[in-house]
């Protein structure tokens, strides 16, 4: 692969010639893709083998949500400040560097002998992912040729689907091996840092040319006080969105095995049900808000899931089954069209935009999984389910953001 930045013109991965204002590198946006698959597979070990935490160490619920809570929080609290250093400051390098981050936490996940040692190998992992996200997610953006939400769920959809594969790869080789066997998955970590390695290549080329070719960035047109206002109004979306994600992806494993008396195999296959339904409905949302607008899929995605979600604490297990794949492919389809969105209302801030969202995800769903843990020592988790079930009606206030399509 050769990679030339001269006369305003790079090339893809593939070797093809990419001009600074060229339509979709779609070689870069799987590549980037399968970066996020690798990436988030790996960090989806962590709650898929909770059971087996929980068994080993002792652990209480309580101690299950802080788990998840010191992963998320590093990962969210650092991700703004990467996003806002890099819009000034591009570091193409630095994503495989966030990847060897990432290596270094599960080694130690893979060794630890106490609760404080795990504390501080997800925290690892979730630096891992603060450099990953905003940078990586900037690169889709740069290499969509203007079908940003179709490029912004490509390259989430790979991250879902990591997250999907998480729950599989602890159930048939993690919790048959042991805990130690989570160190055999550096090495997938050390193949994601060499093709990490040829992007940030064509990365550092194409921020030669496009550079060259760029103009300001387009303005909406809207106050700034409108501006903050529809940035409150998504973070309170995503607020909805996270917390409720984080019942699924922390707690869902256990309300199967408490509710319904099913194995932790059984229930780790629940597991990849809803979080590959989750895939599936993030690859929509984006196309979707290309063609008719992101407004009217949040809309959708957000209220839309209610029912659902108010149905699923009252399911046997065979409906839970399929109210789990409804909820995850609607509530999913969202994530994509609110990072677009923010983007499109801060042009020229995408890495700050980007690293906003995904740390505010991530640091929403961490404090979701110590709160919600605490409420299931404190209660049940049925009752977890039944008040989270509400999260949705947030979705109303999507009411109030402007139609940037129009503009």
């Amino acid at each position: 692969m050769t990679l030339r930045a001269d006369q305003g013109a790079v090339e893809t991965l593939t070797g093809e010639p990419l001009p600074a204002r060229a339509g979709t590198a779609y070689s870069v946006l799987f590549a980037i893709s399968f970066c996020h698959l690798l990436n988030d597979m790996m960090q989806a070990l962590v709650p898929a083998i909770y059971p087996l935490l929980k068994q080993t160490y002792s652990l209480d619920f309580g101690q299950i949500g802080l788990i998840t809570l010191c992963f998320q929080m590093t990962a969210s609290l650092l991700q703004p400040v990467v996003g806002a250093v890099t819009d000034k400051r591009p570091v193409p390098g630095s994503l495989a560097i966030g990847m060897g981050f990432t290596l270094v936490g599960l080694l130690l996940v893979s060794r630890a002998s106490s609760f404080a040692t795990l504390l501080m190998a997800v925290a690892m992992i979730g630096v891992g992912s603060s450099i990953f996200h905003p940078e990586s997610s900037r690169i889709a953006r740069l290499a969509s040729g203007g079908r940003h939400g179709f490029a912004q769920s490509l390259f989430q959809v790979g991250g879902n689907f990591g997250t999907a594969l998480g729950p599989l790869t602890a159930a048939f080789i993690v919790l048959p091996a042991g805990q130690s066997s989570i160190a055999w998955f550096a090495g997938v970590a050390l193949v994601a840092m060499l093709i990490l390695t040829r992007i940030s290549a064509w990365y550092r080329a194409h921020q030669v040319a496009r550079s060259k070719a760029a103009g300001p960035p387009v303005e909406t047109g809207l106050s700034r006080n409108k501006v903050l206002l529809s940035l409150g109004i998504l973070t309170a979306l995503l607020f909805s969105k996270s917390f409720y994600m984080s019942s699924m992806s922390s707690y869902l494993q256990f309300y199967l095995i408490e509710t319904f008396h099913i194995s932790v195999a059984s229930a780790q296959l629940y597991l990849f049900l809803f979080l590959g339904s989750v895939a599936i409905g993030t690859m929509a949302g984006g196309p979707l808000g290309d063609r008719i607008g992101r407004k009217y899929v949040i809309w959708f995605s957000i209220l839309g899931v209610f029912p659902f979600t108010a149905a699923l604490p009252y399911a046997s297990l065979a409906w839970t089954g399929v109210l789990i794949v409804l909820i995850g492919l609607i509530l999913a389809s969202a994530f994509s069209a609110i990072v677009v969105f923010g983007q499109e209302l801060l042009p020229g801030r995408i890495g700050m935009v980007s690293g906003l969202f995904f740390g505010l995800s991530f640091g929403i769903g961490g404090v979701g999984a110590a709160a919600l843990g605490e409420l299931a020592d404190w209660t049940s988790i049925g009752t977890v389910y039944k008040l989270c079930s509400f999260l949705p009606l947030i979705g109303m206030f999507t009411v109030f953001l402007p139609n940037l399509r129009k503009r």
